[in-house]
């Protein structure tokens, strides 16, 4: 997956000891533009952006060398799971851990066998202790509304793909246009 290749490619180059949400909402926002779709806007877009680079350069907001350990205390059960089994010495964060599984587990349910980037923004955005989070708090996006417009992306493009396939019929009842 090109966001995990990015966001590892991120730590190492910022000297960070796991790879965290931050590293991967940067990826995401470079890598694909149906996340970039999923903002309120390219001014959003840009403010998350500057954060982001400002922190990769060492500036602005100061984690390098240090973890996103808050995972014990998150909601979702993969973070809880993940650092119960004593997972430190992984190269995830407990949070960035349990937003990919979680990422991946909404793309099972929908029977796809790959997760999309605008899985992964919706968890990520949903956590609100993560790095990402707050990246975009101080950005201006609100998170909550940020995951909500994510999941949607999610759930409506594979409705769109199932139809363009032929896997499902359109909700209106009208046959497809397709051949």
């Amino acid at each position: 997956m090109t966001v995990v290749t990015g966001a590892r490619r991120r730590a190492l180059r910022d000297g960070d000891r796991q790879i965290d949400t931050a590293h991967l909402l940067h990826s995401l926002i470079e890598s694909d533009p149906d996340v970039g779709a999923a903002f309120e806007g390219g001014h959003q877009l840009a403010r998350v952006l500057g954060y982001l680079v400002q922190r990769s350069i060492g500036y602005g907001l100061r984690w390098q060398r240090s973890i996103e350990d808050s995972g014990a205390r998150r909601l979702l059960p993969a973070a809880r799971g993940a650092a119960s089994r004593g997972t430190r010495g992984s190269d995830w964060s407990p949070a960035a851990s349990a937003a990919l599984e979680e990422a991946f587990r909404r793309a099972a349910e929908r029977g796809e066998p790959q997760a999309r980037g605008v899985d992964l923004l919706a968890v990520v955005a949903a956590d609100p202790e993560s790095r990402a989070v707050e990246v975009l708090r101080r950005a201006g996006v609100d998170p909550v509304a940020l995951a909500a417009r994510a999941a949607d992306r999610a759930s409506t493009g594979a409705e769109v793909a199932a139809l363009e396939e032929g896997l499902v019929p359109p909700r209106d009842g009208r046959p497809s246009q397709q051949v």
